[in-house]
């Protein structure tokens, strides 16, 4: 689907990334007689799908981690405030900022990440004082959001008309600046935060079903867990902010069509939600492209229009039967190993119960004996 989208509206077709591919390695792609389209590939076309992808798979483990060590399933790594701390960053920097650096994209993108990870630190330093936990961590975010939303505000408030359009354009959250610069910076943090919070799935697994007591008596501890998933999930979303703008519903969408699609298991529910959350940023795209073509609709406002009722048909879909029992029974199969049977009892009486063994874990006991 990336190929085709990459390739529309070329005249050469598919094989046009692979001739800008080609020129680009022969060093002809500044000369060529396709050196526009070339360009439009390379540099353009190609850095803003993949930074749709990595973007949405980054917002969607964040969502799904975050959602997990707080038990909650309605917080997303904007709870913590980091698109209000981010959006007052960027801000601060369009309306106040003076010098070349200041001035320009990089600029921006310094302050909001330099402000985002202040309101980080805020939150973890204050929830370590009182302790980590999920009602703490929500609470001093929540505060934090309204907090920077109010200095954001009084920014916009003595900002000139060109600044003030130019920090709403921000926050409405868009790939239109996506360069090769974006994809390398945000490219190795996602992966990294994924290898670091696929390594932990058996122990989120623990905190996001059990509460703090019976995960301590399993000897783990669930303060440091939720510390270290947590402060990578607010790394990946405040690098990947900076970049694109707020783009939120995608780390609260992604985990939950994830969770109804396979279930709880962080195993296979953190790259399914990174799988989703990716696949639903760039379908947010490519439509805010297309919809009204020239004119580029922000993603940050596609993603929800079109994310909300998706999320809804799939919870009405799914009704009272989750739609990864199937997945989630043979799961729950496991445990049998450990059903001590005795050995003193006939072959039939032995595979009558092992059958009432497996009918009571999964959930689907008959009377038939």
């Amino acid at each position: 689907m990336g190929f085709f989208f990459i390739t529309i509206g070329m005249e050469q077709g598919s094989w046009q990334p692979i001739r800008a591919f080609k020129a680009y390695l022969d060093g002809t792609l500044e000369r060529g007689p396709t050196s526009v389209a070339d360009k439009i590939i390379l540099l353009l076309r190609i850095p803003r799908i993949a930074m749709a992808i990595i973007a949405g798979f980054g917002l969607a483990i964040s969502g799904a981690v975050m959602q997990s060590v707080t038990r909650n399933p309605l917080v997303s790594p904007f709870t913590l405030g980091l698109s209000s701390a981010a959006a007052f960053g960027a801000s601060l920097c369009i309306v106040f900022g003076s010098g070349p650096f200041f001035e320009s994209e990089s600029g921006i993108i310094t302050s909001a990440f330099i402000c985002s990870l202040l309101c980080v630190i805020i939150v973890y330093t204050i929830s370590k004082a009182i302790g980590i936990s999920p009602t703490v961590i929500i609470l001093v975010g929540i505060s934090l959001n309204y907090f920077f939303s109010a200095l954001t505000a009084g920014v916009e408030f003595f900002s000139k008309n060109h600044e003030l359009e130019s920090v709403v354009q921000w926050t409405f959250g868009t790939l239109n600046r996506s360069n090769w610069n974006s994809v390398v910076i945000c490219g190795p943090m996602v992966l990294l935060g994924f290898i670091v919070i696929y390594s932990m799935g058996l122990k989120l697994d623990a905190i996001a079903l059990n509460d703090d007591e019976t995960v301590k008596s399993l000897g783990i501890n669930p303060e440091r867990i939720r510390a270290v998933s947590g402060l990578m999930a607010a790394l990946l979303t405040s690098t990947i902010i900076s970049f694109t703008g707020i783009i939120g519903f995608v780390g609260l969408i992604g985990p939950h069509m994830a969770r109804i699609i396979i279930g709880n298991r962080h195993k296979f529910f953190i790259p399914m939600a990174g799988f989703l959350g990716a696949i639903l940023l760039f379908g947010a795209d490519t439509v805010g492209r297309l919809i009204i073509y020239p004119v580029y609709v922000p993603v940050g406002i596609i993603i929800s229009v079109l994310g909300v009722p998706i999320f809804i048909h799939l919870i009405l879909s799914a009704g009272r039967e989750k739609i990864g029992w199937c997945w989630k029974s043979m799961i729950s199969v496991f445990p049998i190993k450990t059903v001590s049977l005795s050995s003193r009892t006939s072959r039939s009486r032995s595979g009558q119960e092992k059958f009432l063994a497996l009918s009571a874990l999964t959930g689907r006991a008959k009377r038939r004996f």
